[in-house]
């Protein structure tokens, strides 16, 4: 059986943070360099090409592409023939507390949501872990996760007489409602099924694709296309001024669910869409 090494998961962590915040996707940057060719709006191909000098400068210079340098959400997935001796979870904190250090990255953590106070080194990292059996690899995902985007979530139990029309509708009322705040063009994660709580955890898993994927489910593959048109038809556009760019992709995640409910759950994230991750 593998023992784990925690300070190189501390290690691995930091980097990915300062990655995370420093780097855009390749994926993402180059759906954004393709939505500015056919962008209609003047003002709408003016920010594209603004964002896509922005994230090169930031990824050149060794500086976070938004001074929002987000609240760290870790997806962490452990086999079964791993061996921890120690704390893992606080391995992955101490470092966050690294990377944001290190990386010179904005910490944005209260210790508590009432009296407001920051913790000064961005901690704690909210983390989600799945075991695999038979594995003896660990995946850890970082995904730091900005206010303005996640301010703009939004979660509905349906009745299942609602059916997929009640959901287009929500997800695009949504992004209106959401206008400019979560910095289109923005990457949108529909969560369908579950319950309350896994329904929101589907849609932030959903940001975790790749940019051009196509749902192996032919039902929520299709749902992805139909409402990817019917976003970028409302004319909200980049940073909301307008433009047929208001979103990049639209993913959607779905879970088996009980027969009486029908919650979907939407989760944006802004034109950085910054995940990174390794495998030990």
């Amino acid at each position: 059986m593998k023992v784990l090494d925690l300070e190189l998961v501390t290690n691995e962590v930091a980097r990915l943070c300062i990655e995370a915040n420093y780097f855009i996707g390749n994926d993402v940057l180059n759906k954004i360099k393709e939505c500015q060719k056919t962008e209609t709006s003047d003002l709408g191909k003016v920010i594209l090409s603004q964002i896509i000098e922005n994230d090169e400068i930031a990824a050149k210079d060794n500086v976070p592409m938004c001074q929002d340098t987000g609240l760290v959400v870790v997806f962490l997935e452990i086999g079964t023939e791993v061996k921890i001796n120690g704390d893992i979870y606080s391995a992955i904190n101490a470092g966050v507390a690294k990377g944001y250090k290190d990386g010179y990255l904005r910490k944005s953590v209260i210790r508590h949501p009432l009296d407001r106070v920051n913790t000064q080194d961005n901690t704690p990292a909210v983390i989600h872990t799945k075991l695999v059996p038979g594995s003896d690899k660990v995946k850890i995902i970082v995904a730091p996760k900005g206010g303005g985007s996640e301010n703009m979530s939004t979660l509905k139990m349906f009745k299942p007489a609602d059916g997929v029309e009640g959901i287009k509708k929500f997800v695009v009322d949504s992004i209106k409602n959401a206008g400019g705040n979560p910095c289109p063009p923005i990457v949108v994660g529909v969560g369908i099924g579950g319950n309350f709580e896994r329904c929101a955890e589907l849609a932030k898993e959903a940001l975790l694709r790749e940019i051009e994927d196509i749902n192996p489910d032919p039902i929520a593959a299709a749902l992805e296309v139909e409402l990817l048109k019917l976003i970028n038809d409302t004319n909200v556009g980049p940073q909301g001024l307008g433009g047929k760019t208001t979103a990049l992709a639209v993913k959607v995640e779905t879970q088996a669910c009980h027969f009486a409910s029908l919650p979907v759950a939407v989760n944006l994230n802004c034109h950085a869409a910054r995940h990174k991750e390794v495998t030990l």
